[in-house]
């Protein structure tokens, strides 16, 4: 699976591949020996082997060699989105089996419908790979003869399931680029595809609870329980893109109009009177103090100026209500959706509260926590 992801990088470094280092996360430990004690029993089988250690190392080799495969196809999601000039920034190993992080989403429809399609066309490969090696080269029922079959069938499973059309899947990325070609809109595309993962999620769960019934059976408790971790996994994923799509939307949409609040001006030196009559006049929200050379020095603290009299209005400076702006807390009030967001996010690293000027001219004050309600909106 693919998807832009922030850097957080935890695990051991295996090595780089086209600029991007291979992770392998500490959960990948716990997935490693959950699997090789699951496929120690059917190892038994294969080999006609009662105890000892050899059937737990081939489970153990066949868990590498499965690990392996998604190594692969999340290789070459990370290599094909490098030649489409999109650059990997790291590919992990998990409990989950893998994903390819970026440092950007894909430019256009066809990159990242590209992009998503080649890991589960790798992983059909390595199936048709294994399944020759199982019918022209292993020994008939061999040990490898077995673990081949497996691989084939290991590889076959997961790029099929990979192509379901529903996100976090990539059969869902495939979809978002489908909606957002036909409809010119990515984030339509991200909530489409994340409701239909829902869907999946939910069909996984009812598939195991369901089927044994219909045939006659009873679930078995530990498919069921594995049944149930994936779907959590994939409804996690799904309900991600959604909230994703929705954000992306209100993102395009942003300007310093719907996250500011209009302010008006007075001088260092004026009264919380002037201040309340300059403000009136404009129907401003808030009034910012501008100092001697022209930059936006503090704003008025609504609190703070509530809790002056009006007979003393006149006589407070209206620095004495004032909240000082920190340098830095200025943005350019022009800028629009991602580039406004990305002015924002590295001014409010020097105050909460932050100036947006246009043509030299303050316009309007922007706090975060309306920022982050507008997102959440």
């Amino acid at each position: 699976m693919s998807a832009p992801r922030p850097d957080r990088r935890t695990g051991w470094v295996l090595g780089h591949v086209a600029g991007a280092p291979v992770v392998l996360a500490p959960s990948w430990l716990l997935a490693a020996v959950v699997l090789t004690l699951v496929f120690t029993p059917s190892v038994r089988t294969w080999t006609g082997a009662g105890g000892g250690v050899l059937p737990y190392v081939v489970a153990l080799v066949f868990v590498v060699l499965l690990f392996a495969s998604v190594l692969v196809h999340e290789l070459a999601h990370g290599l094909v989105a490098k030649a489409r000039g999109q650059q990997p920034r790291e590919f992990v190993l998990t409990l989950w089996g893998g994903h390819t992080t970026f440092g950007g989403a894909a430019p256009s429809p066809g990159t990242s419908a590209l992009v998503a399609v080649v890991g589960p066309v790798a992983n059909l490969l390595l199936a048709g790979g294994f399944l020759l090696l199982a019918d022209h080269v292993a020994p008939d029922g061999s040990v490898l003869q077995a673990m081949t079959w497996a691989g084939a069938v290991a590889n076959g499973f997961v790029g099929l399931f990979n192509l379901v059309p529903g996100l976090p899947l990539d059969g869902g990325r495939i979809l978002e680029a489908a909606v957002w070609a036909a409809t010119g809109d990515r984030h339509r595309g991200s909530v489409v595809a994340g409701w239909t993962g829902r869907v999946v999620a939910v069909g996984v769960v009812l598939l195991v609870l369901v089927r044994p019934y219909v045939t006659g059976g009873t679930p078995d408790l530990g498919t069921v329980a594995w049944a149930a971790l994936i779907g959590a996994f994939l409804w996690s994923g799904a309900s991600g893109a959604v909230r994703a799509g929705r954000t992306g939307r209100v993102v395009d949409a942003m300007t310093i109009g719907t996250v500011g609040r209009p302010a008006v001006v007075v001088g260092v030196r004026s009264s919380l009177a002037q201040a309340r009559t300059t403000a009136a006049a404009a129907h401003a929200a808030e009034v910012v103090v501008i100092a001697p050379d022209g930059r936006p020095a503090a704003y008025v603290d609504a609190d703070a100026a509530a809790r002056v009299p009006a007979e003393l209005a006149g006589s407070t400076d209206v620095l004495a209500v004032a909240t000082p702006l920190p340098a830095g807390t200025v943005v350019d009030g022009t800028l629009t959706g991602d580039a406004l967001l990305e002015a924002l996010s590295r001014a409010s690293a020097n105050g909460p509260v932050m100036a947006a000027v246009v043509d030299g001219r303050v316009v309007a004050l922007v706090r975060t926590a309306d920022v982050v309600a507008a997102l959440r909106h």
